[in-house]
């Protein structure tokens, strides 16, 4: 050590984390932002105050060569051993992370060339950027044995850099007016564009994140979708995964005046496909059934229920 240091910043600087180092050096040298930015221009090394103020705030990290050089010369602005604070970044992260395998919505949706239109109005990529750590999803059958409302809770990571929207896909029961279907952007988001195939039922809505993702960032995000009735009862909900999820979670919850005779659980390749896994599920004492998957690779998954 350079001298004898307080206990609290020694020990910061023995065990991070490197806000918390900085922060505490910042804080026993007395020195306010404004003064560390001008010793580091002093010294070569040019950096905004917002930088600095999000480093020890751990909101950002250090990681570009110019950033590197910074940290070393505030070792040397706060009178730090050399290596002291650079030590507590550890290896550099990754700006990109590697994506789950993707396939095109069209595998997912029928029909196939309704759904390519559809994207192609919002020049919306195949990769979206986006991975779903954890998808719970609740659908609510009314009286009518239709179903009414849709709410969607979403923990998501981003693999590439740049990520600042959504984009979520719905498929309206045959007949259904999409034109009715009402998009809610309730969590961390805001409605961005709609665009709608009245002739197909099909919509697709871009939900705005309320920050700039950089690979690696999570993000927590709620919506949901109010459905406009079909003439028919409806007789399932299936969500497509086109590049899969770490865990998904379905409820359909059931009106007391509608309730079914039987329900079972499935999973598809493709739309119209036959299941490779179905099981048949129970309603619980609050008229509910449930599926969990885990480790969810593409694929279509989804609950059916008979009335009669």
């Amino acid at each position: 050590m350079h001298r004898s240091e307080p206990p609290d910043l020694a020990a910061a600087l023995r065990t991070g984390p490197f806000h918390l180092a900085l922060r505490t050096a910042i804080t026993a040298r007395g020195l306010a932002l404004h003064r560390i930015r001008r010793h580091l221009a002093l010294r070569g090394v040019n950096i905004g105050l917002t930088s600095l103020s999000y480093w020890q705030q751990g909101r950002r990290r250090p990681e570009r060569p110019e950033s590197l050089r910074a940290v070393a010369a505030l070792e040397d602005v706060l009178d730090l051993p050399e290596h002291s604070l650079t030590r507590l970044l550890g290896p550099r992260r990754a700006t990109t992370t590697v994506g789950p395998p993707v396939r095109p919505y069209r595998d997912l949706i029928s029909p196939a060339t309704a759904v390519d239109h559809l994207l192609a109005t919002l020049a919306s990529p195949r990769d979206t950027g986006l991975h779903t750590i954890t998808h719970i999803e609740r659908v609510r059958i009314g009286p009518d044995r239709q179903v009414t409302r849709r709410d969607s809770q979403h923990a998501l990571r981003a693999h590439r850099d740049g990520i600042d929207r959504y984009l979520a896909l719905y498929q309206g029961d045959p007949g259904s007016d999409i034109s009715l279907v009402g998009v809610r952007a309730e969590e961390n988001c805001r409605p961005g564009r709609i665009r709608r195939d009245h002739a197909h039922h099909l919509l697709a809505a871009e939900l705005l994140l309320d920050r700039r993702l950089r690979a690696g960032d999570t993000h927590l995000l709620g919506y949901g979708f109010d459905d406009a009735p079909s003439p028919d009862p409806s007789c399932e909900y299936v969500r497509g995964f086109n590049s899969g999820a770490g865990q998904y979670v379905l409820q359909i919850t059931f009106h007391p005046a509608a309730l079914p005779v039987r329900c079972h659980r499935f999973a598809l390749h493709s739309p119209g496909g036959a299941p490779y896994e179905t099981e048949e599920l129970t309603l619980d004492g609050h008229r509910c059934v449930h599926l969990v998957a885990t480790a969810v690779r593409p694929c279509i998954l989804g609950i059916r229920w008979d009335w009669e």
